[in-house]
């Protein structure tokens, strides 16, 4: 078992993209690694994997507004960053990446991004010809300088029908990028992880 996410409180955001169905993998994998696990999802990313999916994985509430306050009183993006020991945005499209470069909080997602006291991480997913965007590459530059780990995308097949950079991480790869920051936020060094 990998250190550090047996039994750790994580965040999971889900945004917009095709990619989506690979977040199922990733965190079906972190549960059955025992990590607790917290799925928010944006209104674009419930156009392409329904709450239940994710409900079902975790066995908890899919989070999706920023007013819910029968199950939250103090506000859902105030609780969950309270016991939040790591948050991880995928996929993280164009849209998501520019607005946590900038600052802005207008759904759950970006409002928890923003009251976390953890490490964040996001995985970028896009068509080439966007993540090649000077615009994209500055909010990642941002991203980076704030401290946020970008797990970068790979080249590959996509969605649109063309091969380029742009595709996802392997939820793999996304997940030993969870353990690594839980690790590094503990003041341990993972050991190696045997292959799979």
């Amino acid at each position: 078992m990998s250190f550090g996410v047996q039994g750790r409180e994580l965040l999971i955001g889900v945004t917009g993209g095709i990619a989506a169905y690979k977040t199922a993998y990733l965190v079906s994998r972190l549960v059955q690694q025992q990590a607790r696990v917290t799925v928010v999802m944006t209104a674009a990313a419930r156009r392409f994997v329904g709450t239940a999916t994710f409900a079902a994985l975790t066995g908890r509430p899919v989070a999706t507004d920023v007013f819910a306050e029968h199950s939250h009183p103090l506000g859902p993006h105030i609780e969950l960053a309270e016991r939040a020991e790591l948050m991880c945005v995928a996929p993280a499209t164009a849209d998501i990446l520019a607005r946590l470069a900038l600052g802005l909080a207008d759904d759950l997602l970006t409002t928890l991004a923003l009251s976390v006291h953890c490490p964040l991480l996001v995985a970028p997913a896009m068509n080439s010809q966007m993540w090649a965007k000077p615009a994209v590459q500055r909010h990642v530059a941002t991203l980076r300088a704030d401290g946020v780990t970008v797990i970068d995308p790979q080249s590959g097949w996509l969605s649109c029908r063309q091969t380029g950079p742009g595709r996802m991480a392997e939820p793999d790869a996304i997940y030993e990028a969870i353990c690594s920051a839980l690790a590094a936020a503990s003041g341990h060094q993972p050991p190696p992880t045997p292959q799979l």
